[in-house]
Order: structure tokens, then sequence, then C-alpha cells
């Protein structure tokens, strides 16, 4: 996903210019493409130029509960400074800033999204993604897929190790009941 920003450089600082994305990246590096759609706004600042997006764009994943692989749509917000590695006029080059991990714009004054996106989406993606909201997961005992209905292992009793816990809690749902009786 590249975009030619020689005449953008040459502007004045705070042009801007919109673009509409519609391109296939990698963007969990899987080797697989998804479509990315989206706006773009460029705008020059004085140290190279500001790159503000929403696009939109779906990965596969695995669901945490059922470990079933499912479609997550991603929305990514994209603010991003890309600054020049060779000056658009003389052709020299030009100091980066001290920044780690800055994103540049190549001596042919060439701006690729690509990186951006695919850093973008990967903290898109939701650290323990579900199929959907309320995902059932898989039995404990069998391994069966809740969501494709019930299993057919016997009803677990309670732990007892939370015994104490649950006479205090009956007891207090006890005298709940009688404080709204007495009302």
């Amino acid at each position: 996903m590249q975009i030619n920003v020689a005449q953008q450089l040459r502007a004045a600082i705070g042009s801007i210019r919109d673009y509409e994305v519609s391109d296939i990246v990698d963007v969990v590096g899987d080797g697989n493409g998804r479509l990315v759609q989206g706006e773009v706004r460029l705008m020059r600042t004085d140290r190279g130029i500001l790159v503000k997006g929403i696009l939109d764009t779906e990965v596969e994943l695995t669901c945490s509960r059922c470990l079933s692989l499912f479609h997550c749509p991603l929305t990514l917000n994209i603010e991003e400074e890309y600054f020049p590695t060779t000056d658009v006029v003389s052709g020299a080059s030009l100091p980066l800033p001290d920044e780690l991990g800055c994103f540049t714009i190549d001596e042919h004054h060439i701006l690729d999204l690509t990186e951006a996106i695919r850093q973008c989406a990967l903290l898109a993606i939701p650290m323990k993604p579900l199929c959907r909201e309320g995902c059932a997961g898989l039995c404990p005992d069998c391994g069966h897929n809740l969501n494709q209905g019930a299993c057919n292992c016997p009803p677990q009793g309670a732990d007892s190790r939370w015994s104490e816990l649950n006479k205090l809690a009956s007891s207090s749902d006890d005298l709940m009941s009688q404080e709204k009786g007495t009302e």
C-alpha cells in the first residue's frame, strides 16, 4: 500500500490530501492477505507527512473458549508521522529523528502504509477473542463444543472446598428474603 508523496513534500506545511484505501495486506504475518479498506488523510508537517485514517479489515482468529475459527472484524485507527530520507528538491540525504521505530518515506518519495497497518492490526486484535458474546466454550471433561448442544457427561457436584462459602451465601440469601418479607 504505497503512495507517492513527492508533490506533497514540496507543498506548504498544513497541505492535506485524502486517499481511498482498498488493498490486500498481510496484517497478521501469516502469509494470507486481507482486504483493508477505508480512508487516510495525509497532512504535510514541518518534519514530514502525518497520516491519519480509519481502516476496516477482518482476520481469522481462534475463539479462546470453544477453539473454533471465526472471522473477527477490526477497525484500525492509524495516526503515524512519516519522515523523508531524501530531500525532495536537492536529493540530499536527510537525518532521521532520534525516535525508535519511526516510519520513513523512501528515497523515491514513496510512503508505504503496510507496516503501520500491520502494527495497528496486531494491536486491535482482542487479547481473548470470542466467536460470540455468549460462547459456552468446551466441556471440561469430554471437550465437546457446548455451543453445539449439551454433552453426555454426568453433571458435576459442587466442589467440597467451597462448602463453607456456599453456606454463607445461602444464609445471606435467607436473611435477605426475611427482610423483604417484613416490609
